[in-house]
């Protein structure tokens, strides 16, 4: 009814598919209802059908990983009209007919999390999220604002992308006070005068360099801006009493192959070694908390923006390997579950989230072409590029060694770590910093393999430093 209501509809019915066998081989409105399944496929396309939509009820009960495959795999490309408690009221229309998109199309549970223990931690608080402006920061700032802290600060070195930043949140945050600091972690000096100014309740550090091949050619960046940024907050938080650090950790810690991911394990270390120090101190004091996941949908720099423009372009899709696979979540997803594992914790905690199933690389960028109307390797080619410097075949959330115990959510977990002496780990971590300001690339990835033992480098050119230790046992 809806399209034929419409005078400019670009779509003509043809047809209705259901797996209501009640209704199947009836005719509506003029037309025939198929049942799904390959056989009447053939006469769907034989009507010169070229898209499916999806009806805004049906949208909330398929499962649309397996029930939509179908259409995908035959050539057609998928439309959806939002479910009715997506649009408000509002009578469904052509407008609302909408693409749907490869994040659809990954099997994941939704996930609930009851938000009474976020609200008490953040509401009259103020709360300083740092790499406000990328992709994970600028969501847990979205999601802060639900409750309604006392003030919002926004800190990140980049300019162009805190003004953007700036002018979404004077449309959806006029209640919230805010304040954008742009500054960069690794500066000590700028960052006291922003604690000093702002006095935080409850710091969110999701700024981080994240990029493995560039952090391989860039060692000693990485060490200044993941460690050595990371450990200048956490010591500040300290000294200004700052009730909770969330650090936003990656699965790339876990076996470390690469620097990036080297970077960001020594970073855990530092603030659990530092929150247990205080604690056996005696000392009230921060509560450190890490959070670590995988890889999100659609954040700046992954796989999925770059697959679209691709396929945009007619190709070639790039893919490092035939047997690559990762584990993905949701922005929004990520992020809730960041805020509730940070403000849930007693300190000291690493946390891992249940990331359900890992996707093979080579299926997503097949689906993602069949889903834009193409045919992978016939319209499109697939090429494959190798393995980049430091990349893993696979992802893994704990080490040989960690063993995880439950809490209060199904989907979070405590991963049980070896704990590092502070004052220990302290000193190394500062020589560490010297050798990375003085721009020795060797020493310093040397030195990272010294505090994580496990960091064995893959397809790069820190290898020797390995075969080196190797040879001297």
């Amino acid at each position: 009814k809806m399209l034929r209501a419409s005078e400019n509809a670009p779509y003509k019915l043809v047809g209705f598919v259901d797996t209501d066998k009640e209704v199947t081989s009836k005719v509506l409105m003029g037309v025939k209802v198929y049942e799904l399944n390959e056989e009447n496929m053939k006469n769907i396309i034989s009507k010169r059908a070229k898209a499916v939509i999806v009806s805004p009820l049906k949208m909330e009960t398929i499962n649309p990983k397996t029930d939509l495959d179908i259409f995908i795999n035959n050539g057609m490309s998928v439309l959806a009209i939002p479910p009715m408690s997506f649009l408000n009221n509002e009578t469904p229309t052509v407008r609302h007919i909408k693409s749907v998109a490869i994040e659809d199309l990954l099997e994941r549970p939704q996930i609930t999390i009851s938000t009474e223990n976020i609200s008490a931690t953040i509401k009259d608080k103020v709360v300083l999220i740092t790499g406000a402006a990328g992709s994970i920061g600028s969501e847990i700032v979205k999601q802060s604002i639900k409750f309604e802290p006392k003030m919002i600060v926004l800190l990140d070195q980049a300019e162009t992308p805190m003004h953007d930043l700036i002018l979404k949140m004077n449309t959806i945050t006029p209640h919230v006070r805010y304040s954008a600091f742009l500054g960069d972690v690794r500066n000590q000096e700028r960052m006291e005068q922003m604690m000093q100014i702002y006095r935080p309740d409850i710091i969110f550090h999701a700024a981080a360099y994240k990029h493995v091949p560039l952090m391989e050619d860039n060692p000693t960046e990485s060490i200044q801006t993941n460690i050595k940024g990371t450990k200048t907050l956490a010591d500040l938080a300290v000294k200004y009493n700052v009730s909770r650090f969330v650090m936003v950790s990656t699965d790339k810690a876990v076996n470390p192959t690469n620097v990036m991911g080297a970077s960001k394990r020594i970073a855990e270390i530092y603030v659990q070694s530092l929150n247990n120090h205080l604690v056996k101190e005696g000392k009230k004091s921060t509560k450190f908390i890490t959070t670590r996941f995988g890889n999100v949908l659609g954040s700046n720099g992954s796989v999925i923006p770059l697959f679209k423009r691709q396929i945009e372009n007619k190709g070639p899709v790039t893919v490092t390997h035939p047997d690559i696979i990762r584990y993905f979540m949701t922005i929004p997803e990520a992020c809730l579950l960041v805020l509730e594992a940070g403000t849930a914790g007693n300190g000291g905690e690493i946390y891992i989230f249940d990331m359900g199933e890992p996707v093979k690389i080579l299926d997503l960028a097949k689906k993602m072409i069949r889903l834009a109307g193409y045919r992978p390797d016939i319209d499109i080619p697939i090429q494959f590029t190798g393995l980049r410097p430091g990349e893993k075949l696979y992802e893994e959330l704990l080490n040989d060694k960690e063993i995880t115990q439950k809490t209060h959510h199904p989907k979070i977990m405590i991963a049980t770590v070896r704990e590092y002496d502070y004052k220990e780990v302290s000193e190394k971590i500062n020589e560490l910093i010297k050798f990375s300001a003085h721009g020795k690339n060797f020493l310093s990835v040397s030195q990272m393999k010294e505090i994580v033992p496990e960091f064995l480098s893959n397809n790069s050119q820190y290898e020797r430093l390995d075969l080196e230790k190797e040879l001297k046992k």
